[in-house]
């Protein structure tokens, strides 16, 4: 009898050993796109962040990630990245992806009006032993690059002069299955929106329709239109590069 219950609890043993070893090859990496928080001092003091960063260093915080998590942080526009780990946890506002300091900006030279990036999280390995391993990426060329804007060409005397790019986002509110149960939500959104023509309905396909606010080229104009969704109670919504 004693060496069935051995036998048992060697069995359950070896289940619980086999059920963990699947939990860590599971393991699904965080990523994230969207708008990076350049850190200032004034924000500490308004306490819109809760801690404080060090300006004269390459510092990256998240209000999810563990500290010491390591992360790629990428500008898609000229592929420049950086891998860093995550100084501190502390807490910013949802609408902003991550919390940097200048000098991390500098070094992706991120637009200061559209510091938009791509965040990946990267699993820890014995090849990343330094406090703060950086890898820059210096892939400007190619064709597959990141996700284009609206071109303008401006003509003075027949000769083309200049040609500008112009960033444009939209606010991801839903996905619906029928266009009825979109167009209800936007009519309850305008009764109270403050920008009602930026509301949008498309359709992605058969059975599926797309509720989305904008599109918005300032990132202030695209932070008041996020806070005031997040009034009605819509979190973590996803912001899509046009």
């Amino acid at each position: 009898m004693k060496f069935k219950i051995i036998f048992i609890i060697l069995f359950l043993h070896s289940c619980s050993a086999g059920s963990l070893q699947q939990n860590k090859s599971t393991f699904i990496p965080y990523t994230s796109k969207g708008f990076a928080l350049v850190y200032d001092e004034k924000d500490y003091v308004k306490k819109i962040v809760s801690r404080k960063l060090n300006q004269d260093e390459l510092q990256i915080a998240h209000n999810r990630l563990r500290t010491n998590s390591i992360v790629t942080i990428t500008n898609p526009e000229n592929k420049k990245s950086l891998t860093l780990k995550v100084s501190k946890k502390l807490k910013y506002p949802d609408f902003f992806t991550v919390l940097i300091t200048k000098k991390v900006a500098d070094v992706l030279e991120l637009d200061s009006n559209i510091p938009f990036v791509d965040l990946q999280q990267r699993v820890k390995n014995k090849s990343f032993v330094a406090k703060k391993a950086v890898t820059f990426s210096e892939e400007r060329a190619a064709s597959n690059k990141a996700p284009v804007t609206k071109v303008k060409i401006y003509n003075i005397s027949t000769q083309k002069k200049s040609i500008k790019k112009i960033k444009k986002f939209s606010i991801i509110i839903g996905e619906f299955y029928s266009k009825e149960s979109a167009y209800h939500l936007k009519d309850r959104l305008e009764k109270n929106y403050v920008e009602k023509e930026a509301l949008k309905v498309k359709k992605l396909g058969k059975n599926k329709f797309q509720l989305s606010a904008g599109p918005y080229t300032s990132i202030n104009t695209l932070k008041n239109a996020y806070f005031q969704l997040n009034k009605y109670g819509f979190d973590n919504l996803d912001i899509e590069k046009k």
